[in-house]
């Protein structure tokens, strides 16, 4: 049987990160359940202990790539599948069924795609499905990407172009009912709105 991990980056989710924690950890896909916790100020690492999960704590804030990096790193599973530790509605069987497309040979990759959540969140993938943060994929494929650790919020545009270049299999899963928290909700209107500039610049920086 072939072994998966459950990857989740995280920075300053303490309110959230158990919640995803709980619905990988009782995925009966799952071997171990990994959170990278990204220099982050508050007490994700904590919550993320409490809830199970083994934590990878980083010194300082590397960004979303080199999390996902550190997390791959930390683990010698075949297939990992990431999760934003933002989500709210995630359940065991969404882990099941971003997991079971690779595990059974019919992809490479899956992606994530919110669907009935929220209108905000459910309009973004819709428009930009190679965005999502949810996606399991081989760990072979995801090391082999040049540069991840620079990529910070420009990852998964990295990871779609590297699959497309390399001609792999992309499947979409659509996850019910699935939402995560907007910046805004998390630290505020105006804390949110530049942290949301921030990632658009990365996105775009790594899709010229």
């Amino acid at each position: 049987m072939l072994k998966v991990a459950a990857v989740i980056p995280a920075y300053n989710e303490e309110k959230t990160v158990a919640q995803v924690v709980d619905a990988a950890k009782r995925c009966h896909l799952i071997s171990e359940v990994i959170v990278v916790d990204d220099g982050s100020a508050d007490g994700t690492a904590q919550a993320a202990r409490r809830a199970g999960a083994r934590v990878v704590c980083l010194a300082a804030n590397v960004g979303k790539g080199g999390a996902m990096k550190a997390g791959a790193e930390a683990t010698d599973a075949e297939i990992v599948v990431f999760l934003d530790a933002d989500l709210v509605g995630l359940t065991p069987d969404h882990v099941r069924q971003l997991v079971e497309p690779v595990l059974q040979g019919e992809a490479d990759i899956t992606l994530g795609i919110f669907d009935e959540g929220r209108f905000a969140t459910d309009m973004a993938q819709k428009i930009t499905p190679f965005l999502t943060g949810q996606r399991a994929l081989w760990r072979s494929i995801l090391l082999t990407i040049p540069h991840l650790e620079r990529t910070r919020y420009g990852v998964e545009v990295a990871i779609s172009r590297y699959a497309e270049e390399k001609m792999l299999r992309v499947t979409r899963v659509h996850l019910k009912h699935v939402a995560h928290l907007t910046k805004e909700e998390k630290v505020g209107l105006w804390r949110g709105f530049r942290a949301r500039l921030r990632m658009y610049w990365e996105i775009i920086r790594l899709s010229r």
